[in-house]
Formats: C-alpha cells, structure tokens, sequence
C-alpha cells in the first residue's frame, strides 16, 4: 500500500485554471440531477471560469487553499470574512467557509477532514470567533460531515438558486476555541 501524503497549501494565481476544473468537477458531482443541464453549465462558466478564479485570487482577504495526495490535486477550501442576515453570525468576527470541495475519488480518504481541521486552525490563527457556512438543505453527506465538527444550524435558509432551478441553503456555524 503507498502511504499518502497531504500537501495543504495557500493557492496562488497561477492556480486559477486548477481551481476552476476542480470547481467544476466537483460542484456537478454533487448537484448532477438537482437542476438542468443548461443552467448547471451555465452556474459552472458563471461562477466557475478561470478568469472568476483569477478576480477572487487576487484579493488578499479570499483565502483559497488546496490540498494535494502524492502530489495530485484532491480538492480545496475557500475562505472569507463576510457578512450575514443571521444575528448569531453578524454578532462575533466571523470568516466563512465558502467551499470546501473533495474530488469523488478522494471522498472517505479524510481529506474533508484535513480541509476542515485547516479552515479551523486557520480561523484560531486569525483570531476569529466563529466560522460559518451554507450547505444545501438536502446535503445529507455533508450536513452529517459538519455534524461532525461540531457545526450547529442557525435555523436559517437561504434561497441558493442555480441558473433557474431553485434551491435553499442552511446556515451553519461554529464557535471556535481561542488558543
């Protein structure tokens, strides 16, 4: 068996083109179905494209980080200080973890897990008081991952539409422990 071995580190712009396939892939993984395919294309060019990338990862303040298994790219994580309609967030410094995407080959090798625990040690490091995020109401998979780090859901949604077919989201958040 080849031991794997986890790279996590901060993307830069020559990342773009990688962020914008990883995005797309993993994004139609889990909403092939959900929606049309003309407007889960059109979501992909829309939010997706290199040169959306590009814009993002030239502002200091959106932290995008990828994490590599033997040097193969497995997914990333997007993270940015941002503002709420929910009071709980609104109310303590607040980052939120915009995406955490694991390519499908890569699901139950715990590189969700090394993401998550890095958006965490990143937030402890940056002295934030919560982290915060929105997960499609019927996300099974991934309400039970967040479930797991101790994530609570504020109790509210958030219409999270793609192209033309609705969707909602459910806030989420998480206190963190100051060092």
């Amino acid at each position: 068996m080849v031991k794997q071995v986890l790279h996590i580190r901060r993307a830069v712009a020559d990342d773009a083109k990688l962020i914008a396939e990883l995005s797309a892939i993993t994004f139609f993984d889990t909403f092939k179905g959900t929606c049309t395919d003309d407007d889960m294309q059109g979501f992909i060019k829309d939010y997706f494209s290199i040169e959306q990338v590009e814009k993002e990862l030239q502002d200091n303040d959106d932290f995008y980080f990828i994490a590599f298994i033997n040097g193969n790219p497995a997914g990333y994580i997007r993270m940015k200080e941002e503002v709420s309609d929910v009071e709980i967030i609104n109310r303590h410094k607040g980052i939120e973890l915009k995406r955490i995407y694991v390519l499908k080959e890569y699901h139950s090798k715990k590189i969700g897990a090394a993401l998550m625990n890095f958006a965490l040690d990143f937030a402890t490091e940056k002295n934030y008081e919560l982290i915060w995020l929105g997960v499609w109401e019927h996300n099974e998979r991934a309400r039970a991952f967040y479930n797991k780090f101790g994530f609570e859901d504020s109790g509210v949604m958030h219409p999270f539409p793609i192209g033309n077919t609705p969707q909602t989201d459910v806030w989420l958040y998480r206190f963190i422990e100051q060092r």
